[in-house]
């Protein structure tokens, strides 16, 4: 037709002037040229076409999940080498507990007497690595803090205070006390005492991976974290925004700018020394109502896995083995024994203490003594456990 034959010379035309073709091919029959320009097209198979689609997709999904199967992979040796690396440090992930009554202060005759009867307690302690002292009231009384005065010998409550007191400031490092011990009556005599000299317990130019210090009240810019007074030479800048007047655990930086202004390091948990150093970094002071506290307000998760009770009348200790633990508690009775103890707490129904405990032991057979002072049981305790 001739819309046909119009488009037919209409194209030719386009491929004259396109390729610069030669007056011979003014003559080709138009249906060659339309054979030339009309090339025939390949019909498509669909379900050819859906198969490859859905091939594609498949090999994408197993793609993605092999991908994330070796990130997982990856991340599972990850925390295997870091457990491994955590187990092969010299860090010391259990801790031990000693409770004992804070009336064993009411029998000292004087304030001297009782002030030096906490020093023996807390050197016992601080010798044998013990991390948490709970001084428990037997008598039952609701004591959680260290508020108060002691008022005399056979003053009720007011020696577990004291004791608490003098514990702590034992504990606490000599460039620290000043800003944590404010003049107390209960600590009149304790300057008397002999240093701990635990690990933490500092000199102004010694050198540690770890430091206990003070945040300071002193302005710094956003962001840029607070000072610490570590005593040392300088004040340690951390990577947080802390309280005034807190005490923290601070790591040094392994690399010091001897020229700033301050040292860096970041604060940490106080166990971290501990856990990851395998330094001993002193002990805890906790109150305790009564008995009963010891164990239920427990600062563990999970509490105490090994509880051991301490009685002449309990087993001997030569027959006993120690089953592994995480977190073992030693409890030790005051004058009258953990009987007394038992007996004044409200909240326990039981009549006898050793099923309190998972061994209820008698560290020291055959003693030579009618009566074993509790200040001197701790040493024998550690001793055999040793």
């Amino acid at each position: 037709s001739d819309p046909i034959l119009g488009l037919l010379r209409y194209c030719y035309c386009l491929t004259l002037k396109t390729n610069k073709t030669t007056d011979a091919c003014l003559y080709l029959h138009p249906f060659s040229v339309l054979c030339s320009c009309l090339q025939p097209v390949e019909k498509v198979d669909w379900k050819k076409r859906k198969a490859e689609i859905k091939e594609a997709k498949k090999q994408r999904k197993e793609a993605k999940l092999i991908n994330r199967l070796e990130k997982q992979k990856q991340q599972e040796a990850a925390e295997k080498a870091e457990t491994e690396l955590s187990q092969s440090k010299k860090g010391r992930a259990y801790t031990v507990s000693l409770a004992l009554p804070g009336s064993i202060l009411d029998n000292a005759q004087s304030p001297e007497l009782r002030t030096y009867l906490a020093g023996q307690i807390a050197r016992a302690c601080v010798v044998f690595s013990v991390d948490e002292i709970v001084v428990f009231d037997e008598r039952g009384e609701d004591v959680k803090s260290v508020e108060g005065e002691f008022s005399g010998v056979g003053k009720r409550g007011h020696g577990c205070i004291q004791l608490a007191r003098i514990l702590q400031y034992l504990e606490c490092p000599q460039y620290l006390r000043k800003a944590f011990f404010p003049k107390h009556q209960d600590l009149q005599y304790a300057g008397l005492l002999n240093p701990l000299d635990s690990p933490h317990h500092m000199r102004i130019d010694e050198e540690s991976d770890y430091r206990e210090g003070v945040v300071v009240d002193r302005p710094t810019k956003h962001n840029k974290g607070s000072f610490v007074d570590c005593g040392m030479r300088k004040e340690v800048q951390i990577d947080k925004q802390l309280q005034p007047g807190l005490r923290v655990t601070v790591r040094l930086s392994k690399t010091q700018n001897p020229e700033g202004k301050a040292y860096k390091g970041v604060v940490v948990a106080p166990h971290v020394p501990r856990t990851e150093g395998g330094y001993y970094w002193g002990y805890s002071v906790r109150l305790a109502s009564c008995l009963s506290a010891v164990f239920t307000e427990s600062p563990f998760k999970g509490g105490y896995d090994l509880t051991i009770g301490t009685s002449e009348r309990g087993s001997n200790a030569d027959h006993a083995s120690l089953t592994p633990f995480k977190h073992l508690l030693v409890v030790f009775g005051g004058l009258q024994g953990l009987e007394a103890s038992l007996d004044a707490d409200q909240k326990l129904d039981v009549t006898d203490p050793s099923v309190l405990f998972d061994l209820y032991l008698n560290t020291c057979p055959g003693q030579g003594s009618r009566t074993i002072r509790t200040e001197v049981r701790p040493v024998i305790q550690n001793l055999f456990e040793k």
